[in-house]
This record gives structure tokens, C-alpha cells and sequence, in this order.
């Protein structure tokens, strides 16, 4: 498993969500530029003294993670609140990458436009909600597929 962030915009989710893939032993890639500085001496700054055992990748550009994905024949599934499947209603492999998008304005057009359907995957929510707080999503999809997976022994 692999939670991928498209342009993350707020310090403390993504320090959130870094650490929530530490306890679960899984990678998290950063796909373009965060509208914040990831340099060791701002990691260290901001107290977030787990980040050395995070298996961070960072990529330029979505073109450039899809095809490193696409080469290692990893299924990628991305997070919206326009998908028309229900995160719980599929299943899961351990190589599965889940992406997620901007706070404030969720993943592009043109990346959803151009991703098959089925992966497109949403948390459902009440109407009168706008969204959820990003590191809660990705909490909630993640263990999802890790419980699936059976954590402890996932193939």
C-alpha cells in the first residue's frame, strides 16, 4: 500500500498523515510542488521527530508518478468526493496507491477526467458537509484496505 498527496497545502496534515504511515509501515509519496518547505531543517523545526523513519518519495509531476506506477503495474485509486464508488466496497491489494488532492480544491480536471472511473473512490458524507479534513480521509481509506489486508500478514 502507498498514500501519494497531490500538492499538499497544509503543514500539519501532512505531518499527520506522515506519521499515520509510519505506524502503518507504508510509503507516502508527494506528486509535484507542497505549498510548503519538506527541507530537514523545517521537518526538524516543526518537532516532527518521526520523519526519519518515513519512506518519503517525492515526484515533479503527476506524469512522472503515473508512469513509475504504471511500470511497477500498481493500481492507482484516486480519492474523491465526486467518485461514484465507496472506498468500502472494493478490494484491496497490498501494492494499491491511494491519492488524495489539494485541501482546498481536491485533485485536478485533468487527472480525474483521464483515470478510469472504478478508481475513482469516495468517503460518503452528509450532504451538508462540504469535506472531511484530509489526514482524517486518508486515515479512514488506509485502514480500510490495511484491515482487508490483514495487516500483520498482508501478501
Amino acid at each position: 500500500m502507498e498514500i501519494a498527496l497531490f500538492e499538499p497545502e497544509i503543514p500539519p496534515n501532512t505531518g499527520n498523515i506522515a506519521r499515520l504511515c509510519v505506524n502503518a509501515d507504508v510509503p507516502l509519496s508527494i506528486i509535484g510542488k507542497p505549498a510548503f518547505d519538506l527541507s530537514e531543517k523545517a521537518v526538524r523545526r516543526a518537532g516532527l521527530d518521526y520523519w526519519q523513519d518515513l519512506s518519503l518519495t517525492q515526484f515533479p509531476s503527476w506524469g512522472d508518478f503515473r508512469r513509475e506506477k504504471e511500470a511497477k503495474a500498481q493500481r492507482i485509486f484516486l480519492v474523491s468526493k465526486f467518485g461514484k464508488k465507496v472506498y468500502w466496497d472494493l478490494e484491496y491489494f497490498s501494492t494499491d496507491v491511494f491519492v488524495f488532492g489539494r485541501e482546498t480544491s481536491g485533485l485536478p480536471e485533468e487527472i480525474t477526467q483521464a483515470h478510469n472511473p472504478d478508481e475513482i473512490i469516495s468517503i460518503p458524507m452528509s450532504p451538508k458537509s462540504r469535506s472531511i479534513n484530509l489526514s482524517n480521509a486518508v486515515a479512514i481509506v488506509l485502514y480500510e484496505a490495511l484491515r482487508q489486508r490483514n495487516m500483520r500478514n498482508s501478501p
